[in-house]
């Protein structure tokens, strides 16, 4: 396995229901370096810049109201294949098929607000860090 780095969001949904902590603890517990942590609340065109992937999707509009609407955690963690952990650790998409202890199991509520967000790949990890953390060194130092 390869030291890596992914990008994660806490959604609007987990931050106003006071869940930032105990995802970052469970982050932790799960053997997560946080190497970055920023809360902020996105722009509209922020939200479709970052999902301009799903731009001709019908919830696009829907999804970028959402992550808008208050603020999200957002960041870095690096661990040992830390792309498909974090992967595991949040879930399925919708908490209602995800399996049990996983964040979106714990603290998402439908398929929309599903708590968090993180990369699919390591190369989408490292286009969303630099579209959050302009001009940063995505990689793990080894």
């Amino acid at each position: 396995m390869a030291l890596e780095r992914t990008f994660f969001i806490i959604k609007p949904d987990a931050v106003a229901a006071g869940n930032t902590g105990n995802i970052l603890a469970h982050i932790e517990k799960d053997g997560f370096k946080i190497v970055a942590l920023h809360r902020t609340t996105l722009t509209r065109a922020q939200a479709e810049g970052f999902y301009a992937v799903h731009s001709h999707r019908p919830f696009f509009g829907e999804l970028c109201d959402f992550m808008t609407r208050g603020p999200v955690v957002i960041g870095s963690l690096e661990k040992d294949d830390a792309v498909a952990s974090w992967r595991k650790l949040m879930g399925a998409t919708d908490p209602a098929k995800a399996d049990e202890g996983t964040m979106r199991k714990l603290f998402g509520t439908n398929v929309g607000e599903n708590a968090t967000h993180g990369s699919d790949s390591l190369e989408n990890a490292q286009i969303e860090l630099s579209f959050f953390f302009a001009g940063w060194d995505c990689k793990p130092k080894a």
